[in-house]
């Protein structure tokens, strides 16, 4: 009996705001980060200079996150406060949320 073909998959590549988007929401939804409610992003030199100002500007925006830059090692430091979850000012940011693919097995 002849076993069915698979279609292989086809990866489309991440960009690289998508890279770093994916890097930063995990390192924000870390549970140490949750924990301490800061993370230390670092700039890789992968991370391109329009892609890091798009991704910071996005951070930006968001209420309740404090940005501090760190001249010295071009990194920034992003603090917040705990919101209570019936707090009106919690939302979903749609644009830091991981981008799901298909696993590459």
């Amino acid at each position: 009996m002849a076993s069915p073909q698979k279609k292989p998959q086809q990866q489309t590549p991440v960009s690289g705001v998508e890279r770093l988007t994916l890097r930063v929401s995990s390192m924000i939804n870390h549970p140490i980060a949750q924990e301490r409610k800061w993370a230390t992003i670092h700039r890789l030199d992968s991370d391109g200079e329009r892609e890091w100002e798009e991704v910071m500007g996005v951070l930006a925006d968001v209420d309740g996150i404090e940005m501090t830059f760190n001249d010295e090692d071009e990194s920034v430091t992003l603090s917040w406060e705990a919101a209570a979850d019936e707090d009106p000012r919690v939302q979903d940011h749609d644009e830091l949320d991981s981008v799901e693919e298909p696993a590459p097995f």
